[in-house]
């Protein structure tokens, strides 16, 4: 499966899916991301329909400004905040919803894996983690910190390839990651648990630790980055290594229980 590919132009970006990408399943992601519902969480399309272009589908988008390369500034609490929102709408006033694509781009990393051999340490690692269960609320299905624009003067989520029904876990499965190998400093991950916190999300209880709850998917998002890392086109850096590291501590746990 290619991927998308993005391109601005002064005031709209102009993006086209990757092949494959089910043309239904678009529209009914971009109705979403328009819908009244979701006004002020998702940014919504310049039109809901996709276009079809040779065999991809193409949207067009405002142009937001994205996070700025400043981790020490980067809207943490916010995400959080915007996270708990999508969560805590209610799926049954919206129409049809596709499930989110969580699942089956974690499971696909994987799978195109096979035959690599530098994976052994992944595809053991990924022996270690439970399936993702079903979940029924409205989840991004992809997030990280790059799925944020801001645009109109506020925070927006936006990338609606993945929307759909799923668990809200799902969302925070990413950042939890970064946070278990170090690569996600403390400060911000007490601010973005915070927002969603304050934000009344329903993954993680308003008190407490909330790892029983995300260690499971943290676990899959390690060993989902960790392939991403091992199919991307450029040499390792510091976070590929110690997600690898983490994979192999993973089946080194397993092997002593």
């Amino acid at each position: 499966m290619g991927s998308g590919v993005v391109v601005s132009a002064v005031d709209e970006v102009v993006k086209a899916h990757h092949d494959g990408a089910d043309g239904r399943a678009l529209a009914d992601r971009m109705r979403l991301a328009a819908h009244p519902a979701l006004a002020g969480i998702l940014l919504p399309p310049k039109d809901c329909h996709p276009i079809p272009v040779g065999d991809r589908w193409v949207s067009v988008w405002p142009l937001g400004a994205p996070v700025a390369d400043d981790e020490a500034a980067a809207p943490w609490a916010e995400a959080g905040g915007l996270l708990a929102r999508l969560h805590r709408v209610d799926p049954s006033r919206l129409g049809r919803i596709p499930a989110a694509g969580t699942p089956a781009r974690l499971s696909g990393a994987v799978a195109r894996l096979r035959g690599n051999p530098s994976a052994a340490p992944v595809l053991a690692a990924w022996d270690t983690v439970r399936p993702l269960e079903p979940g029924y609320h409205l989840v991004h299905g992809d997030w990280h910190l790059g799925q944020l624009v801001r645009y109109g003067g506020r925070w927006l989520l936006i990338d609606v390839d993945d929307l759909g029904l799923g668990d809200p876990a799902w969302d925070l499965g990413r950042i939890a990651a970064g946070y278990a190998i170090g690569a996600l400093p403390e400060h911000g991950w007490q601010r973005f648990l915070a927002g969603y916190r304050a934000g009344h999300g329903p993954t993680i209880a308003l008190s407490g630790d909330p790892w029983p709850v995300l260690e499971p998917v943290a676990r899959a998002f390690v060993v989902y980055t960790a392939a991403c890392a091992l199919l991307a086109d450029r040499p390792l850096d510091d976070v590929d290594r110690a997600l690898l590291a983490a994979c192999r501590r993973m089946t080194d746990t397993e092997e002593t229980r």
